[in-house]
């Protein structure tokens, strides 16, 4: 049998159950604690037991110390002591612990981390075999080197022991060791002065408590407070939060800003200082520095040593944290600060040292005037160089700026259903002067900035062409004091119809047309263009004809021939609008009634068909769009699941899926998809209509689509003749006739 000295490893054991025929549990019971029992191969030879052992009695080997204090070591407490230059103290006590580790004889030396100590703590000596000081050779340090009292000397420096934990000491007293008493370590020693120099005990109790500054670092006192210094010009109530520091009785103020004043919301108002309770004059430096610094040499060369015949000087008396409470008013360097709150660390510091209990937060009073909120910046008239906004632009800074733009209805009309955005009129030019009384004019007003752009449309027998007669510009509304520091007003498009009058830079001008984009586009607006708004005029109409309702009929009442419909002529119903509203109805408000019930509808120029077929050939030239994303944010944008979307909602969607398709063709396609009577898209025909897949269109030559547009949109609607039956269901005013 080989010794169990031999490790635990492959190759160095044998299996035991090589020749055994029998695997049986053997009857055997061992104790884990007590009264719990349980079943084991063979007892424990620790034990009393009946069978016998392997090794005679005395006679059994011991196991290696490597495998029997495996994870066990002794632990020793000690100190050293260090010599101190360049302070009044000798010598420096600190504290270490020993470590001895049984399974190797290995020691090391650690000492422990004191936060602010200014020393290098931690491991002192690494774990090793330390070697015995002279003139011991070839020994190394044993169980029996170290003990209570002892005094090791470990790389030149002596340690004593004081005390050891349990383990060492039950372990030392097994091996028969005698274990002392703990010791106690010495303090750092201190230096004593002299009593008879009264100047240096005046010093010395003047010098920095160290014990406090451990003992209170880190630790701070908050206070809220106010400062009052709305007597002073422009000033206000300054929110003040003090920091008082414990350690070194030293006091930080910072002022919280409204966030509106354009400075950082948190200043420091006064930096870490000691604040003096009576404040006259800022003391010189070194007027708080107990030492007298003395040149001993003289002007050739400098050297400095302090006088500890030190003579008192005038002392100033601090701040303190017994002078801070709620509703105490402090004199920082002149400033009167009250202090109303306290945050939770420091209730509870002063509820535990001075029993305080009572800490009702004080109102912060309000600013007693907020006049310099309210005050508008003066700015001087115009001066008639460049326009207002130049002016008005140059009043803030000292170098010129460009007038800032109004980006809203850039933002609003740039890449929506139509680059164009312009609405031209018709005009001629009201003057006492004959020959102007023929002139023409074209009006665009661009809908992006309001500006107003006029060209002379003169005729072929004049010899000339097209002139600007005013360049593009914004048209202020006549009546004006120019030469103010007020904001001009300036023609709206509102302002721009059928039958207005207006006055732009002293020429009067007269409307007497408009083109049919300009037409289209009021009547789809009609809350930004009331002129243009059908249901608004005809309400008008209605309440003025309910009195006379039947002498409308009976004079205006148009003729019916044969079996074709009543029609009435735009004169007449231009004339029985005047005869019954007179100046209430403009003319551009007849125009929109004439147009909504024309009789003869516009041709159309391209059908339904033919504008699908540009569609699709267009769709497969750009290889196709992603329907599935498409109908997905068209059902995501209907919120009311009705199936219908206004038309730029519809476009927009088309325009963020990226269909291939040109602003003028979806204008065309989106006025042939069906609608309800809302002038809402269904979209679901939307889809249809562009589906390539099912019921694919035939393929067309490429078409010049911008001239299609143009042409589609330049033909006028032909309103001559009026649809007279549906006029009168329109009216609803029947009733009338009954009575």
């Amino acid at each position: 049998m080989y010794p169990p000295q031999l490790p635990c490893l492959p190759g160095f054991n044998f299996n035991q159950n090589i020749g055994r025929t029998k695997f049986n549990k053997s009857h055997i019971f061992d104790k884990i604690h007590k009264n719990v029992y349980y079943l084991m191969d063979k007892p424990d030879p620790s034990g009393f037991s009946r069978y016998p052992a392997l090794y005679a009695w005395g006679e059994e080997l011991q196991r290696p110390p490597w495998l029997m204090y495996d994870g066990q070591r002794l632990k020793f407490n000690a100190y050293f002591q260090e010599s101190v230059y360049g302070r009044r103290e000798p010598v420096n006590v600190r504290l270490v612990n020993i470590s001895f580790f049984l399974e190797d004889g290995t020691m090391k030396v650690c000492e422990p981390s004191i936060t602010n100590s200014g020393l290098e703590q931690g491991i002192l000596v690494k774990r090793q075999r330390i070697p015995l000081p002279d003139p011991v050779k070839y020994r190394y340090y044993d169980v029996l080197d170290l003990n209570i009292g002892m005094e090791p000397k470990i790389f030149g420096r002596i340690y004593k022991i004081i005390n050891c934990d349990d383990f060492t000491r039950k372990f030392l007293n097994r091996m028969g060791i005698s274990v002392p008493d703990p010791l106690t370590a010495p303090k750092t020693p201190t230096y004593k002065s002299n009593n008879s120099i009264k100047n240096i005990k005046k010093y010395i109790g003047k010098r920095e408590n160290s014990e406090k500054f451990f003992k209170y670092d880190r630790k701070i006192l908050r206070f809220y407070g106010y400062w009052d210094d709305s007597s002073s010009n422009y000033g206000h109530i300054h929110d003040l939060e003090i920091l008082y520091y414990l350690a070194d009785d030293t006091i930080e103020v910072f002022d919280h800003l409204p966030s509106e004043c354009g400075h950082p919301s948190k200043t420091v108002l006064v930096k870490k200082i000691k604040i003096p309770k009576f404040y006259k004059s800022i003391e010189p430096i070194g007027n708080d520095d107990p030492l007298t610094i003395l040149n001993v040499i003289g002007d050739a060369k400098s050297y400095y040593i302090t006088d500890h015949s030190y003579e008192e000087k005038s002392s100033v008396d601090y701040y303190r944290e017994c002078d801070f409470t709620i509703g105490v008013q402090l004199n920082i360097f002149g400033r009167k600060v009250r202090i109303t709150d306290l945050d939770k660390y420091t209730k509870e510091y002063y509820r535990k040292k001075y029993g305080l209990d009572d800490f009702t937060p004080l109102d912060r009073p309000k600013n007693r005037g907020n006049e310099y909120k309210d005050i508008n910046k003066y700015v001087p008239p115009y001066n008639g160089f460049g326009s207002y906004e130049d002016t008005l632009e140059n009043c803030f800074t000292i170098r010129p700026k460009r007038p800032k733009v109004i980006s809203d209805k850039s933002y609003q009309y740039e890449n929506q259903e139509t680059d164009r955005r312009i609405l031209r009129f018709e005009a001629k030019m009201i003057s006492a002067i004959p020959a102007n009384k023929d002139r023409r004019f074209i009006l665009s007003v661009y809908l992006i900035d309001n500006t107003v752009l006029i060209v002379e449309n003169t005729s072929k027998k004049a010899g000339s062409k097209k002139s600007v007669f005013k360049k593009r510009m914004r048209f202020k509304l006549p009546g004006q004091n120019i030469f103010t520091s007020e904001r001009p007003q300036y023609y709206e498009p509102q302002y721009f119809y059928v039958g207005a009058t207006l006055n732009l830079m002293g020429f009067e001008f007269e409307i007497i047309n408009a083109d049919e984009y300009t037409f289209n586009y009021m009547e789809q607006h009609p809350k930004e263009f009331p002129k243009g708004d059908k249901d608004d005029i005809m309400f008008k109409i209605r309440e003025t004809l309910k009195s006379v309702y039947q002498d409308f009929i009976n004079k205006y009442s148009p003729t019916k021939i044969d079996d074709n419909p009543p029609i009435l002529t735009y004169l007449r119903l231009r004339e029985a609008t005047n005869e019954y509203l007179g100046n209430r109805i403009t003319e551009h408000e007849i125009i929109t009634i004439a147009r909504y019930y024309a009789f003869c509808e516009k041709k159309d120029v391209c059908p339904r068909e033919y504008v699908r077929s540009i569609v699709h050939t267009e769709l497969i030239r750009n290889l196709g769009i992603d329907l599935d994303r498409l109908k997905e944010d068209l059902n995501n944008l209907d919120r009311n699941k009705c199936g219908y979307l206004s038309r730029n909602e519809v476009y927009t969607v088309l325009y963020a899926n990226r269909v291939p398709l040109p602003k003028e063709l979806i204008n065309i396609m989106l006025n042939r998809i069906n609608k309800n009577e809302e002038g809402q898209i269904n979209f679901h025909d939307l889809l249809k209509f562009i589906n390539t897949n099912i019921d694919p269109a035939p393929l067309v030559l490429p078409t010049n689509i911008k001239a299609l547009c143009s042409e589609e949109e330049s033909k006028p609607k032909d309103c001559n003749e009026i649809n007279w039956t549906l006029f009168i269901q329109e009216l609803n005013l029947e009733e009338e006739l009954t009575k």
